[in-house]
């Protein structure tokens, strides 16, 4: 089939929303940068002993995820709704747990809350939202492969980068295997109750699918032999850096840099 020179055949990207490609402004930049941003952003939040610290941090992941494209997305904000569903658990139990200077006010008979315990949830619910937004507007078109060989060029260790690219491929096939365990113990009559027979056959399927996954190893390494793996994955190491990367770098920066003076 031919294309005639005054057509640009144009492909949308995998997972890009309608209206436009996935990734905004932050699409094509070097991978290995947006890790080292990711790092760096996360462990300051991470540290961040403020609140209001915390919360200039929480719009800077936003400020990211905007430029990134994922303002837009549904799949963005459910990441950080099932976030939030985790952190109902630190808002039930900090502030109830935590002691305080000025002593605790009793909400309901028997319970009593300290300030200090809330203001303590308040911060790690404000730094967890923060890490999750950056790490999904920064690493929202990157594949595992481009974040594995990013890892490798910046000096992380051979074996783990090789983990993290088998364990991506293959937790999808433990999770049909689990699937198709399920469907067969239905079939035969299974219903979930609380009684020891429960107990028993969902102890046979969690011993039958680590049995299934140790079988499954095996025939992939005999796989990986045939085809002449001498026991080393080679990853691509070959990134250039260019004018966008270094902007995006001091961009990221002048808000590191903003969000440690208001800490």
């Amino acid at each position: 089939m031919r294309v005639r020179s005054g057509d640009k055949a144009r492909a949308d990207p995998v997972g890009a929303p309608a209206g436009g490609p996935a990734g905004g402004v932050l699409r094509g930049l070097d991978p290995r940068l947006k890790l080292a941003v990711l790092v760096l952003w996360s462990v300051e939040l991470a540290l961040a002993p403020a609140l209001e610290g915390a919360l200039l941090g929480l719009a800077g992941s936003l400020c990211l995820a905007a430029l990134a494209g994922a303002l837009a997305d549904r799949d963005f904000w459910k990441r950080l709704l099932a976030v939030n569903s985790f952190l109902v658990f630190v808002w039930i139990l900090l502030p109830f747990t935590v002691p305080g200077r000025g002593g605790s006010e009793a909400l309901l008979p028997g319970l009593a809350a300290s300030r200090e315990g809330a203001a303590l949830a308040a911060r790690i619910s404000v730094k967890a939202l923060g890490v999750t937004a950056g790490a999904l507007a920064l690493l929202r078109v990157s594949s595992v492969t481009e974040l594995a060989s990013a890892a490798r060029a910046l000096g992380a260790p051979e074996k783990a980068a090789a983990l993290c690219l088998l364990t991506s491929r293959y937790v999808a096939v433990v999770g049909r295997e689990f699937g198709r365990l399920r469907n067969a113990m239905k079939v035969r009559g299974f219903s979930p109750r609380m009684d020891l027979h429960t107990f028993r056959s969902l102890a046979n399927l969690t011993g039958m699918l680590l049995v299934r996954g140790v079988e499954r190893a095996e025939r992939v390494r005999s796989a990986m032999l045939c085809r002449g793996w001498t026991g080393r994955f080679w990853i691509r190491q070959g990134y250039r850096s260019r004018p966008r990367d270094l902007a995006f770098a001091c961009l990221s920066l002048a808000l590191s840099a903003l969000v440690a003076a208001r800490s």
